[in-house]
């Protein structure tokens, strides 16, 4: 079916895990005739949880594309795209994709549980993305649902833009009816799971109230307009059904405006008027401004208007390997519009790509379009070089667009192989996954000689895992990653001597050396200074015992750990005729090295991180407890938003757990970003247990 641009609406469903996304996604495909059968998250039969581990743990993992069509007020068919995400932090990229490339952000809020963290970080993120919000209070059927708290939350923590359109005549286990304050009737819904409802006049009892809160509603439309305000000044809430539209479709579009509905996700109740409601009001791709992308390599800026004459300029936002099709890749088209067998080329790396069959998407039901149309999503199998964050354009109109910008990662495992010879298999199956999951990171670490996959908490890192063993038939046991520690000294040696000397019949071995071993200012590494005279050592053995010094720099000297900010002066030494050689001195270098730096007041450093830890104020106690006994140090606090921010330093050998501790300490509610800040000495009583927990393992390798 043809659709027209300005027909078009994407959404995505946003919001703390346990809200009623995925059960919504179920609601409106059932409601608006995709599918004839309300599936349950506890049957394991949802449009929007398909892959076996969102089954399994009955909770969304991936972000999952679904389509209908909706009749606006005017009649004409809108196509609705809707992205429902996942609502656990530990898959917050996939959230950050689906509002990048949705315009209007559906933020779910639990009538019991209120404000929580993936509330708070869904609207953060639509501050960036520019997302017209609406807030949906879901489980208004639920024993403990409080209307009038959550509503409150919500203005507390979002502001005075909050404008309730909704409120519920009977919330609990009778509820069934709502006031619209902005149709100013009661909504009385039938009990089938279809959805529908009939308008009824308010009753007496609840006509002030409605009257208050459309008074506030209508306040709120014409502040967007400095003729509508006048007016409503002059003669109050009575302003035309026009007027209304066009405040409220200004407020939406200016983020002045986010609406509250209400809803029971599982009873089907609400989810209607809220289509009527995304249909009639909230943007089309074609009211948004021009992107604002560049030239490929180059930073100068470019306009994208979203045009559907113009030349092709599509975005992958996300991609998926499908076990019947290979990879799926998932895009929007920013400019024009793309027809199967459309060359197009990715600016990322200058390749060509074919569009072969584009699909509209209803969970894993894929369904071949001839069209995709400007401001359209959609699906596209088997591209060979394109994955997430790549642009696609024309030959004629080549542009990037801006890159999804993911969360870094915050906590990391070191992995091995379970089963001997499956390395090569196990690295091509972590790219793949990674090309899936962008926060998902793998790295090769040669100074640990360690496989780290890096993400945002274990349930991510796990999930990650299972994915391989049930996809890729591949397993491997997990451990702590090497903590990457470095070796110095605090004072000088100056004279450090070593005599390498070796006979056994023929030609022998020997060098001997004379070194000064002093420490240089943090940062400045590594210093070799050549102080021969008179050619005790000959000039053509120097750089070998540059090479002997290097090897044990490397390799180091206490811990194993590499030896940084160290001057190494070579002042004497002699020579034979016969049995010097390179490796003679390269050896007695390194021994002279090695015994010198045990005398200059040797010193383990650690890694230490900038972290800032965000939470609700009533767990600063716990946290900053918490922080203090990794041995943490609290640099400032401060407001941020409606949550608390601490700024500290922690050494990275105290932060493995660190964001499954956090979340424990705050019922999830907090979440951490870290950076590398600078290395120090580490306290001695830390040090000696790490000298000899390396003894112990080489005891046990030997």
């Amino acid at each position: 079916m043809s659709v027209k641009s300005e027909n078009i609406r994407n959404i995505a469903l946003t919001g703390h895990g346990g809200c009623g996304k995925t059960t919504l996604t179920e609601g409106i495909l059932y409601a608006s005739g995709v599918i004839n059968r309300f599936g349950r998250i506890e049957d394991g039969n949802t449009v929007s949880d398909y892959h076996k581990d969102e089954i399994e743990k009955m909770m969304s993992i991936n972000s999952t594309l679904t389509h209908t069509h909706w009749k606006d007020s005017k009649g004409n068919d809108i196509k609705i795209n809707i992205i429902d995400t996942p609502g656990f932090m530990d898959f917050v990229g996939e959230v950050r994709a689906a509002l990048y490339v949705a315009d209007t952000a559906v933020i779910m809020v639990d009538a019991f549980k209120g404000i929580e963290v993936g509330t708070e970080s869904s609207f953060m993120m639509t501050n960036e993305f520019e997302n017209n919000v609406i807030f949906l209070i879901n489980k208004l059927d639920t024993e403990n649902a409080n209307y009038e708290h959550t509503v409150n939350l919500i203005k507390e923590s979002f502001g005075s833009r909050v404008a309730v359109v909704q409120f519920p005549v009977n919330e609990g286990s009778g509820f069934d009816a709502v006031i619209d304050v902005l149709k100013m009737k009661m909504l009385r819904f039938k009990d089938d799971g279809k959805g529908e409802y009939t308008e009824e006049d308010i009753p007496e009892q609840l006509l002030a109230k409605a009257k208050e809160f459309h008074q506030n509603f209508v306040e709120c439309i014409a502040e967007e307009d400095e003729e509508l305000l006048n007016k409503f000044f002059e003669e109050g809430a009575n302003l035309s059904d026009k007027e209304i539209e066009f405040g409220l479709l200004k407020g939406m579009r200016e983020r002045k405006l986010f609406p509250v509905f209400c809803i029971s996700a599982s009873r089907n109740i609400g989810t209607r008027d809220v289509l009527d409601f995304i249909s009639n009001y909230t943007e089309s791709p074609m009211d948004k401004p021009a992107e604002i992308g560049r030239r490929p390599n180059s930073q100068d800026p470019i306009e994208i208007p979203p045009k559907l004459d113009a030349d092709p300029a599509i975005f992958i936002f996300k991609t998926v390997s499908e076990k019947n099709i290979g990879e799926l890749s998932f895009f929007r088209v920013y400019s024009g519009k793309v027809t199967p067998g459309l060359d197009l080329i990715n600016e990322a790396n200058g390749k060509s790509e074919r569009l072969s069959q584009l699909y509209a998407m209803n969970g894993k039901d894929r369904k071949e379009m001839n069209e995709v149309v400007c401001g359209d999503i959609a699906g596209v199998v088997k591209l060979k070089d394109t994955h997430t964050n790549n642009t696609l354009s024309s030959k004629n109109y080549p542009v990037v667009l801006p890159e999804i910008n993911f969360p870094k990662p915050n906590m990391t495992m070191a992995i091995v192989a379970r089963n001997k010879g499956d390395e090569d298999k196990i690295a091509t199956s972590l790219h793949s996954l990674h090309e899936e999951d962008p926060t998902f990171i793998i790295h090769y670490n040669t100074e640990t000689s360690q496989t780290l996959i890096s993400g945002q908490g274990e349930i991510h890192l796990n999930t990650v895992l299972n994915r391989m063993k049930n996809k890729y038939s591949l397993e491997v046991d997990v451990t702590d990653p090497k903590i990457p520690y470095r070796e110095t000294i605090k004072s000088s040696v100056h004279d450090s001597e070593f005599k390498h000397k070796k006979q056994s019949g023929g030609r022998g071995q020997f060098g001997h050396v004379h070194l000064k071993i002093e420490p240089v200012e943090r940062g400045k590494g590594f210093e070799f200074v050549n102080a021969i005279v008179g050619g005790v050592v000959p000039g053509r053995f120097i750089p070998a015992v540059e090479k002997g010094l290097i090897e044990v720099l490397n390799s180091g000297v206490l811990i194993g750990c590499k030896v940084i900010d160290v001057r190494v002066t070579l002042f004497d030494g002699s020579y034979h005729n016969v049995d010097s050689d390179e490796i003679s001195f390269k050896i007695a270098a390194a021994q002279a090295f090695k015994k010198g730096f045990k005398e200059a007041n040797p010193v383990i450093l650690e890694p230490i991180y900038d972290v800032e830890v965000v939470f609700p104020e009533e767990f600063m106690g716990a946290v900053s407890g918490d922080i203090s006994s990794r041995r943490g140090r609290i640099h400032g606090m401060d407001v941020f938003g409606k949550l608390q921010k601490i700024t500290c330093q922690m050494p990275l050998s105290e932060m493995n757990d660190y964001s499954t501790k956090l979340r424990s300490l705050t019922q999830g509610r907090g979440y951490y970003d870290r950076n590398f800040s600078h290395y120090e000495e580490v306290p001695k009583e830390v040090e000696m247990k790490i000298i000899a927990d390396y003894e112990k393992q080489r005891a046990e390798v030997s």
